[in-house]
C-alpha cells in the first residue's frame, strides 16, 4: 500500500529504500531514517514535503564521498570545491564524526531529505562509550533501518539502548511508570542540547515519546526482562502502570558500573572536584557516590555537558557542511514548526 504525503502520516518504507539507491551502495553497511516524517509525534503536522532524516553509515568516508562527488556534486555545499579528502577529515575530525548534506530534493516523491554519513566504526565507539550522545542518542529512540544492520554493530546497538536503561534508572524515583522511563530515555540526548534553548519545540521530548510508546516498548521491552531483579515492571505494554526499583545503594552502584566511559569519567571529575580531590580508584569512586542520594541530578548534569557540547560543535560543523544559506533555510524551517507548535497549544488550552 502506498501513502500520499498530502495524507499527512509517515511515509512508508519503498521511499527511504528508494532515496538510498542513489548513493553509492558498495560503501554503505546499512542506513536508517527517523524524525518526524517517519514516525508520529506530537504537536507536528507533516508539511506537503515533509523532512526525511536518514543516516548512511559506510566503511570507508573517504570512497563514499569520492563517488558520492560525482553521483551528487549538487548534495554538496561549497566544501566540494576541496575535494573529497577534504570533506572527510571535516567528518572525521570534527565532532560528532558525521557529515550532513541537507534540504535535498526528491522531486518524483515530493519530499526532501537530509542525509548523515558516519563511519561505522566511528558510530560503534560512539555507541559504546557515548563520546558525543548524537547518534548514540537518536538511536535510544526509535528509527526504521532500510537495511537492518549486521556484525559487530548489532552487539553495539544492544549495548547501547542497556546503557540508557541504566542512565534512566539512575535518575528515576523508586517508583515510576513506565511513560515516565521513556520520557527520561529520550531526553538523554535533548537535556542540554543548545537547539532546544532556541529552534525546537520545548515539549519535542513528551511529543516523542507519546505518539511512538508502542516503539518503545518493542525496543525496551525484551531488554528490560533481563533487569527483574533490579525493577519489577508490571506491564511492559501499559504506560501508565507503577513500576518499582530497589534503589539501595548497591543497585545504584551496579548502574553506575554498567554506564558507558563518558559518563563514568565524567562522574569521577565531579568526585574529585567537588567531594575530594586525592586520587582515589575509579572502583572506589562509583561505589561512594552510588551512596550519594544526588546521583540522579548529578549524572544529569554529566550528561547534559557531554550532550551541550557536541550540539555545539555539531551545529558549527553545520554551517560549513550545509552551507550558509541552506542553514538558514533550515533553521527557519525548525523556528516555523516550533512557532507553530506553540500557537496549536495555546489553541487547545483555550
Amino acid at each position: 500500500m502506498t501513502t500520499s504525503v498530502k495524507s499527512l502520516v509517515p511515509l512508508v518504507e519503498p521511499v527511504y529504500k528508494k532515496i538510498v539507491s542513489h548513493f553509492p551502495q558498495n560503501y554503505i553497511k546499512f542506513s536508517f531514517a527517523y524524525g518526524s516524517a517517519v514516525f508520529p509525534q506530537g504537536g507536528i503536522k507533516l508539511q506537503e514535503k515533509p523532512m526525511i532524516d536518514m543516516i548512511f553509515v559506510v566503511d570507508e568516508s573517504e570512497n563514499f564521498h569520492n563517488q558520492n562527488l560525482r553521483m551528487n556534486p549538487g548534495h554538496y555545499s561549497f566544501l566540494r570545491y576541496f575535494g573529497h579528502e577534504f570533506i572527510t577529515i571535516v567528518q572525521e575530525k570534527w565532532p560528532a564524526k558525521v557529515y550532513f548534506n541537507t534540504l535535498i530534493p526528491f522531486e518524483k516523491e515530493g519530499i526532501m531529505f537530509k542525509y548523515g554519513v558516519v563511519n561505522q566504526e566511528d558510530l560503534i565507539n560512539d555507541l559504546y562509550d557515548w563520546n558525543y550522545l548524537y547518534l548514540s542518542g537518536r538511536l535510544h529512540k526509535p528509527v526504521k533501518f532500510v537495511e537492518p544492520p549486521v556484525g559487530p554493530v548489532t552487539t553495539a546497538l544492544k549495548q547501547n539502548l542497556m546503557s540508557a536503561i541504566h542512565a534512566a534508572l539512575i535518575m528515576l524515583p523508586e517508583n515510576f511508570t513506565l511513560m515516565e522511563f521513556f520520557l527520561e530515555i529520550a531526553d538523554l540526548s535533548y537535556n542540554g542540547d543548545f537547539r532546544m534553548i532556541y529552534g525546537e519545540d520545548k515539549n519535542k521530548v513528551i511529543n516523542i515519546v507519546e505518539k511512538q510508546i508502542p516503539e518503545f516498548c518493542k525496543l525496551y521491552g525484551p531488554l528490560l526482562g533481563t533487569l527483574h531483579d533490579v525493577v519489577e515492571i508490571p506491564d511492559k505494554e501499559a504506560p501508565d502502570k507503577l513500576c518499582t526499583q530497589d534503589t539501595s545503594p548497591r543497585n545504584r552502584m551496579y548502574h553506575l558500573f554498567q554506564l558507558p566511559k563518558i559518563p563514568q569519567k565524567a562522574l569521577i571529575k565531579h568526585w574529585q572536584f567537588h567531594v575530594s580531590w586525592r586520587r582515589k580508584d575509579s572502583e572506589d569512586v562509583l561505589k561512594n557516590m552510588a551512596c550519594d542520594p544526588d546521583i540522579g541530578q548529578i549524572l544529569s548534569n554529566c550528561l547534559k555537558m557531554v550532550v551541550l557540547k557536541s550540539s555545539i560543535e555539531q551545529s558549527l560543523k553545520g554551517l560549513f557542511t550545509a552551507g550558509f544559506k541552506k542553514s538558514l533555510q533550515y533553521s527557519n524551517k525548525k523556528i516555523t514548526r516550533m512557532v507553530k507548535a506553540r500557537e496549536q497549544k495555546l489553541k487547545w488550552n483555550e
